[in-house]
């Protein structure tokens, strides 16, 4: 069975005395692959920064496992997140290298004033080659295209073997291309990680993760993407998003999951 790693429980978030998430309850198990969804300015970000321990809640808690599936006092060197932000925060004119970006993610893992190791170098072009950046390593990240540079992103997000990798809106601004090409990376990194995958594209997040959770203001948590006989209620206000919900959650759980032909076939 798995075991959870991150446990959300009535957490409440705000910005400027303007509650966004009101009572959010949530795990993350190991090796899950979580979806994100909701309209702008739902709260889906915000629940993210939660997490990743760079907004305080309001009320509420958020509860992190070790390795060892022991509660931890706080999240803390024993416990990494790997995060690709969303690609318009990136500044390209900042004079960095490809192999600079993906060494960042190890920074964490030493002391600001000792050096790399040998080991991490080693490691950092084992990503370096993993991410199809060979060649690229000196080059500025304001000379790469939007692929290049997500896959640097996310090769950085990754270098420290986290237990959750976090990824917000990765699709955006990246050609068709090379957005199949990263979702055949993220299956392959969700074998060792789990993940959670912020989008606004619905029909995405639906072929490609194990459990969703809908965001606005509220939570919806379907545990298994495939299997629910109702729309999430508070996901989406306009009947446009509440269709498109079930066109694509019918599809998609037609295709992947058998429990689910029995309930769309009477």
């Amino acid at each position: 069975m798995a075991q959870p790693i991150i446990e959300v429980r009535g957490l409440s978030a705000g910005y400027d005395g303007r509650t966004v998430l009101h009572d959010v309850n949530l795990t993350v198990y190991e090796r899950d692959f979580l979806g994100i969804i909701g309209p702008n300015g739902g709260g889906k970000t915000t629940l993210i920064r939660c997490m990743l321990g760079l907004l305080k809640p309001t009320a509420g808690k958020i509860t992190y496992y070790g390795a060892d599936h022991s509660q931890l006092p706080a999240l803390n060197s024993q416990f990494f997140m790997g995060y690709l932000p969303q690609y318009n925060t990136i500044d390209r004119k900042f004079p960095i290298s490809v192999e600079e970006v993906i060494l960042s993610g190890l920074s964490s893992k030493k002391s600001l004033i000792s050096k790399f190791t040998a080991r991490q170098h080693e490691k950092v072009h084992a990503v370096i080659a993993r991410m199809g950046l060979e060649g690229l390593e000196k080059r500025a990240i304001g000379q790469l295209s939007g692929g290049q540079l997500q896959r640097a992103l996310l090769g950085r997000a990754i270098v420290s073997d986290p237990s959750v990798l976090i990824l917000d809106e990765p699709s955006t601004y990246i050609d068709k291309r090379f957005e199949a090409r990263l979702y055949e990376l993220l299956a392959e990194i969700n074998k060792e990680c789990a993940i959670i995958l912020v989008s606004h594209d619905i029909g995405t997040v639906l072929q490609q993760v194990k459990s969703i959770a809908c965001v606005n203001e509220t939570l919806d948590y379907h545990p298994d993407a495939g299997v629910t006989t109702t729309a999430p209620s508070n996901c989406w206000g306009t009947e446009r998003y509440r269709t498109a919900y079930w066109e694509n959650i019918t599809i998609i759980t037609i295709k992947k999951v058998r429990r689910a032909l029995l309930i769309f076939a009477h």
